[in-house]
């Protein structure tokens, strides 16, 4: 390795609301992306259509001396491109530091109504190569958000090449089974175009194969999906690498860290506006760590990898990061959900009575008395068991059952704001145990 000092890639976090941004900025994140429902590809979960919530977020983020990215990167049909001028003048007005754009048209746009207005190049570009990246930045592109479909020594091929152009790659999330943002399942299945933002993950169904009777061509195979299109079946058609109605597992790429800040990598990208301001902390927490020891020459600690364990995710594959896996390490084959074997979100700490020296907790997921409990916070997670629980009335209550319900439980005086996770089985990680507050009240201070 160089004996430059290395430099230290912005942490790129989600925002499909305010709470999420300001939790991706107190875990750790030093910028944010958001979009428009009308102009990128998240109309669900987002909250940034209104103008009033887009400058809030804007100005909070700027106040924490962090950028603010706005996602444009919709491949807009006639109708959308007649009003997009229009429609932008108000939030060009507003100063994101980037639109995060992929069509080549509404570029042109831009850079000839608002010629200062800094343009990332979104991954639905699917940037590959080093020539693509010159080209887009002689049109005007600052920064190259790079394909999920690169390889590590494909990006520091790119990077060597390419100094002068900012590079961006995602490093967690969902991926897509298709080419990064191509799919047509959902469109086909639902009448809901993924590249149009409305995407209803056909791809996570639970598909059975029937074999049906042979033609000229050999064996044919059909698809039946039986919750949602019982006793419809469509053909399966492949190529020599196979078929792509499959369901990808989530990428985790905390591992890839280190080489991603040596081949120098200015952003490092979390995905998941449509997810919960627990998945954004919980993922900016661990990257942020991660990033802080990779600049500092430290090796990746690997209670971060089990730190992620915590979410529920569909199993995690270090994606196309790593070449000549065997297809199971891109693809869930069992299931379409997502779970953790970790540990269970199950309430956020919403406030404090010194009186009582209890917490009082939205209940999500159910927990009760006896149950080790981990407090995630943006200055530290601490470890502890439950040993009792009242309900608002002060009388004891040995279970909160679930979602809706509010309990009170013995927490540090600076838990607000905190989320609470439930540990599968009630086992804690041995990498959890000293994770301790000074409280007296953690395990980890026992």
């Amino acid at each position: 390795m160089s004996s430059t000092p290395l430099r230290r890639p912005e942490l790129l976090a989600p925002a499909g609301s305010l709470a999420m941004l300001d939790t991706a900025l107190a875990y750790g994140a030093n910028a944010i992306y958001a979009g428009q429902p009308r102009y990128s590809l998240r109309v669900r979960n987002n909250d940034f259509g209104d103008l009033a919530v887009l400058k809030t977020g804007i100005d909070r983020v700027h106040a924490a001396g962090g950028q603010f990215y706005l996602v444009s990167n919709i491949y807009p049909h006639g109708a959308k491109l007649k009003t997009y001028l229009r429609d932008m003048a108000p939030v060009i007005a507003l100063k994101p530091d980037a639109l995060i754009m992929s069509d080549p048209g509404l570029m042109m746009m831009v850079r000839e109504e608002w010629p200062e207005q800094a343009i990332h190049l979104s991954v639905q570009s699917n940037t590959v190569n080093a020539a693509a990246v010159k080209f887009w930045a002689r049109n005007g592109v600052s920064r190259v958000i790079l394909s999920r479909e690169l390889s590590l020594d494909e990006v520091a091929d790119i990077r060597q090449a390419c100094p002068e152009t900012e590079l961006e790659v995602f490093v967690h999330g969902a991926l897509c089974i298709a080419y990064s943002g191509r799919c047509l399942l959902s469109g086909y299945f639902n009448h809901r175009d993924p590249n149009q933002g409305s995407c209803t993950n056909s791809c996570r169904w639970d598909f059975k194969v029937h074999q049906g009777r042979a033609d000229a061509s050999g064996d044919v195979f059909l698809i039946e999906e039986r919750e949602r299109r019982s006793g419809s079946y469509n053909v399966i058609e492949e190529d020599e690498h196979g078929t792509y109605i499959l369901n990808s597992k989530d990428l985790r790429a905390i591992e890839h860290v280190q080489r991603l800040v040596e081949i120098g990598v200015d952003s490092l990208k979390i995905e998941g506006r449509t997810k919960s301001p627990y998945y954004v902390a919980r993922v900016a927490q661990a990257y942020r760590a991660a990033i802080d020891a990779a600049v500092a020459g430290q090796p990746l600690d690997p209670a971060l990898i089990d730190s992620l364990d915590g979410l529920a995710n569909r199993g995690y594959t270090g994606g196309f990061f790593d070449r000549h896996q065997e297809a199971s390490a891109y693809q869930n084959y069992a299931r379409g959900s997502s779970e953790s074997s970790r540990s269970l979100y199950v309430g956020d700490v919403v406030q404090y009575d010194a009186a009582r020296g209890l917490a009082e907790v939205v209940v999500k997921n159910r927990f009760a008395v006896g149950d080790r409990l981990e407090l995630v916070q943006a200055q530290g997670n601490r470890v502890l068991e439950l040993e009792r629980m009242e309900q608002a009335d002060g009388s004891a209550t040995p279970i909160a059952p679930g979602s809706g319900h509010r309990v009170w439980i013995p927490l540090p005086a600076d838990s607000v704001g905190a989320f609470l996770t439930r540990f599968v089985n009630n086992e804690i990680p041995a990498a959890s145990l000293d994770e301790g507050c000074g409280s007296g009240a953690c395990e980890g201070c026992a």
